[in-house]
């Protein structure tokens, strides 16, 4: 175990330094000469695995062996040779071509498909041009909302359509990489006789039960927004009032500053706890916001922790309530993550992806409470306006979460035609067939199937803050003991627990 936990630090080193697109770790160590230690490690590791016996262990180490195979074959694969690295360090990149054969790269297989549609649809999202200027993707997003001119409303949601393209080509079955993808995407799940649906069991939800869920959260929306027809360029504005009236008091510089300050007074600093911020935009990073270990926390002999490190990787170029939003979430998982108190086997994410998604807003949320931006911004917009913006991002999320499932489920229908119906028929968005407009969350060329964790994710999170609110108040801001309290009984587990027995003691 103690292998192995050698091996996922400098695995977890690795991935960092190359996140950062950097040749030498903070410590100076050069690339090449990390993973040569690696490799070293990484084979006696998997020696020492194999030579286990299993039956001979408790169940706990039992339990704990699993884990460890698992993960090695999964998560701690072989690296390039260290020599042919160094080299290739020392030469230029070719650039990567977008203009491509789906169904050729498709024979490689689906991992290198989804690839070089990741790569296609970062390089498009970072290089929008609107009136002469270039933008990326979340600015856009972010300015459909605050933009008062239709006109220009209209402008901006059509200067995305590079991304669409990289995601949906021309729409056409055997031109479109996306359709391409989510067939080989429901061919993998059939071949493991699964599906999206199929993690809401580790909670204990049936999962039978998701898709009708979903729909009750679209049919609430449409019950309550009822009115008339929008453009798709003009359903963030509509819900985006908040928006409107706290951009003022979130310039970009605010946003790191109010982040931390805001975990700060729960006894969260992000900094003390080792969670490290990579958010400023640059060519070829990740077009998606993540957080990950760079280092993981760790049990010294004389019983003290050592902390890890906690890697947030984000591009933001504009300020905004959207961008606060997502820096408290992803902030939220390193907290989370940092938390993390069990032995090097269980030292892991949970084993839900639904679970991870929801307490990572367990304080995100907050940002719609008028009480919240009166202490933290000076000012509050009326309830009713911070609701809507609250629950128009959630119900996209829903609609995509059914948008990936009935796809998955028959990859031959047009996507944009399913788009169209579910967000007429439930967001009140007039049709326009002709558009790939859904193609802007890379979590869809990414990892097919994920945007159930959202959705599914917002409703155990409604669960969750208010079992928070009844064990730790109302409003906790300012309370230092806040995180020590909720840590020990929703953050510390990793992988000890599953996370249907975390929650369900916590509820």
């Amino acid at each position: 175990e103690q292998t192995y936990q050698e091996n996922r630090g400098l695995k977890d080193a690795i991935n960092a330094i190359r996140a950062r697109s950097e040749i030498n770790g903070p410590d100076g160590v050069a690339l090449p000469k990390l993973i040569h230690r690696y490799e070293q490690k990484r084979i006696a590791l998997v020696n020492d695995l194999k030579s286990l016996d299993a039956f001979s262990l408790n169940p706990e180490d039992r339990r704990a062996l699993e884990v460890m195979r698992r993960a090695t074959e999964s998560q701690l694969d072989a690296e390039p040779d260290a020599i042919e690295l160094a080299s290739a360090a020392n030469t230029a990149a070719p650039p990567v071509d977008c203009d491509y054969g789906p169904d050729v790269l498709a024979r490689i297989g689906m991992d290198a498909l989804s690839e070089r549609m990741y790569h296609c649809f970062g390089a498009a999202a970072g290089n929008l041009v609107f009136q002469g200027e270039t933008l990326d993707r979340l600015t856009v997003l972010a300015r459909l909302a605050t933009t008062q001119d239709g006109t220009q409303r209209r402008g901006l949601f059509l200067a995305l359509e590079p991304v669409w393209k990289a995601v949906n080509g021309d729409g056409s079955r055997h031109h479109s990489p996306w359709r391409t993808l989510i067939r080989l995407s429901a061919d993998r799940f059939k071949e493991h006789d699964s599906s999206p649906e199929a993690g809401a069991a580790l909670l204990g939800v049936n999962p039978a039960l998701v898709e009708p869920w979903l729909v009750s959260i679209l049919e609430a929306w449409r019950d309550s927004a009822a009115g008339a027809e929008l453009e798709p360029w003009d359903f963030a504005h509509a819900a985006g009032a908040m928006d409107r009236a706290l951009a003022p008091r979130l310039p970009l510089a605010t946003l790191r500053p109010l982040n931390d300050r805001v975990y700060r007074d729960l006894g969260a600093d992000p900094v003390q706890l080792g969670v490290e911020y990579d958010i400023e935009p640059r060519s070829g990073k990740d077009p998606v916001a993540y957080t990950d270990f760079a280092a993981r926390p760790r049990l010294e002999p004389g019983g003290a922790w050592t902390r890890g490190i906690y890697r947030i990787s984000a591009s933001y170029s504009s300020g905004g309530a959207g961008n606060l939003a997502e820096l408290l979430h992803e902030t939220g998982h390193g907290i989370h993550i940092a938390a993390i108190r069990t032995r090097p086997a269980f030292t892991d994410w949970p084993d839900s992806d639904t679970f991870t998604e929801a307490v990572a807003d367990i304080v995100a949320l907050d940002l719609y409470d008028p009480a919240w931006q009166q202490r933290y911004l000076g000012t509050s917009v009326p309830a009713e306006d911070a609701r809507r913006a609250k629950y128009a991002g959630i119900v996209m999320d829903t609609a995509w979460a059914l948008f990936e499932i009935r796809l998955l489920r028959d990859p031959a229908l047009d996507p944009n035609v399913v788009w169209t119906e579910l967000t007429h028929d439930y967001l009140q968005i007039r049709p326009h067939p002709e558009w790939s407009w859904w193609a802007v969350r890379g979590q869809l060329v990414h990892q097919p199937g994920y945007m159930l964790n959202y959705a599914l994710g917002a409703i155990l999170i409604a669960d969750l803050r208010t079992r928070t609110r009844e064990l730790f108040g109302d409003q906790p801001w300012g309370d230092k003991t806040w995180y020590a309290r909720v840590s020990e009984k929703l953050f510390r587990f990793g992988l000890e627990r599953p996370s249907r027995q975390v929650i369900e003691e916590y509820l």
